[in-house]
C-alpha cells in the first residue's frame, strides 16, 4: 500500500479517522441521551442509546483492522 505525507497508507489512515470520529460521536451522544431523559423522551434516549453502541461496535472493528495492519507489511513504516 501506498504511504502518504503522513507515513501512513490510506487504508490505515482511514480508519484511524472512522475510529476517532466513532469514539467522539459516542462521547458526544451521551450528551444527547441525558438531553432526551431530562426532556423526559425515554423513546429518544434509546435512540441515542443505540447509535452510540453502533458506533462503539465501529470503532472496535476498526481497532481489529488496525492491530491486523500493524503486524502485516502492507501498513507502512509509520505503523511498524
Amino acid at each position: 500500500m501506498a504511504t502518504g505525507e503522513t507515513g501512513f497508507d490510506d487504508v490505515s489512515f482511514d480508519l484511524i479517522s472512522l475510529q476517532y470520529h466513532s469514539l467522539k460521536a459516542g462521547h458526544d451522544y451521551g450528551q444527547y441521551v441525558r438531553d432526551a431523559r431530562n426532556a423526559g423522551r425515554d423513546d429518544i434516549a434509546e435512540f441515542f442509546e443505540q447509535v452510540m453502541a453502533q458506533d462503539s461496535e465501529r470503532a472496535a472493528t476498526c481497532h481489529r483492522f488496525l492491530g491486523e495492519l500493524t503486524t502485516s507489511s502492507e501498513s507502512g513504516p509509520a505503523m511498524s
